[in-house]
């Protein structure tokens, strides 16, 4: 009896030892899945926040990163002391659990550095931005299409094909992608058998500025502050037009006039016609500026004789 009894207590003693392990490895499981929780919350929330600030607000893109790396710190911290106090109401025999805490900090820590932005590389960082800024841009785009199908944009294409129609021309698209003002010259480089490219022409108009700074530079204001653009804000200027999808204006205009050595006509809605480069007495290219073709600001396209259309439709 006396052997059965001590039988029957140590069956006990194993089935609450399970249990106290069990309970022990639940709650590691349970802080492991809050904690992963939460830092998925915490990239949703920090997204929210990158979405409210503007891209060209530097001193509030400065703060966001601050704020970023604080909350990112103030979580890490706290789920650093819920691991240790976690381990500490383990039984300090307890090797296997021991081991499996462990484990589960590590692969916790791993998986913050994976989600941490500073951890990512600066060309990958590059390439996500621009991806982001793209889709950011079709969006609204999007948007401003069925906003303007009666409106301003419809009104603006009309009176437009209206001037064209009189000179024979219509309009011939142009993505609009950042590149419009350099993709509409040179689509009409093409029709005079001038094979240059967009890369071409924006490497082209950015050293041509850079060589010719005081024909610009006074031209250029800071957004922010109002005051004329530095040497160094010039400078990135200059690199945006050779590196990236920057939209061209007025100043792009008149330095591709003079690095092609061609007049550049461009067609508007309520204005005359300007002419930039009527020093030069080659055939000008003629482009159309639509103010409200996306809503996005202005937009570039070219021209097409009016024959072509007729043309195709006989075809």
């Amino acid at each position: 009896m006396d052997g059965r009894g001590r039988g029957g207590s140590a069956a006990v003693a194993e089935e609450a030892e399970g249990e106290e392990e069990e309970e022990e490895g639940g709650a590691l499981e349970v802080l492991a899945k809050r904690q992963r929780k939460e830092k998925r919350e915490l990239q949703a929330k920090i997204q929210g926040m990158k979405n409210t600030v503007p891209k060209n607000d530097k001193k509030k893109r400065k703060q966001l990163l601050d704020d970023v790396a604080k909350l990112e710190s103030e979580l890490e911290e706290k789920h650093k002391e819920e691991l240790k106090r976690l381990k500490e109401t383990l039984p300090e025999q307890n090797k296997e659990y021991l081991a499996g805490l462990n484990i589960a900090k590590l692969e916790i820590e791993n998986s913050r550095e994976q989600t941490q932005p500073a951890r990512i590389s600066k060309a990958q960082k590059r390439r996500d931005k621009k991806a982001a800024l793209e889709k950011e841009r079709e969006e609204r785009i999007a948007e401003a299409e069925i906003e303007n199908l009666t409106g301003a944009r419809h009104l603006e294409s009309q009176k437009l094909a209206n001037i064209l129609a009189l000179r024979q021309l219509e309009i011939k698209q142009i993505p609009s992608d950042g590149h419009c003002l350099y993709r509409a010259i040179e689509d009409q480089l093409k029709e005079q058998q001038n094979l240059w490219t967009v890369s071409t022409l924006r490497s082209q108009t950015a050293e041509y500025m850079r060589s010719h700074v005081d024909d610009f530079l006074p031209f250029l204001t800071n957004p922010n502050t109002g005051d004329l653009y530095s040497q160094e804000e010039f400078e990135k200027y200059c690199s945006d037009i050779a590196n990236t999808a920057s939209w061209g204006g007025q100043l792009e205009l008149r330095a591709l006039s003079h690095i092609l050595q061609t007049p550049i006509e461009v067609i508007q809605m309520d204005s005359p016609p300007i002419i930039v480069g009527e020093e030069y007495s080659r055939k000008p290219l003629i482009l159309v500026y639509m103010r409200h073709a996306y809503g996005l600001g202005e937009h570039y396209n070219s021209v097409k004789t009016l024959l072509e259309n007729t043309a195709e439709n006989e075809s």
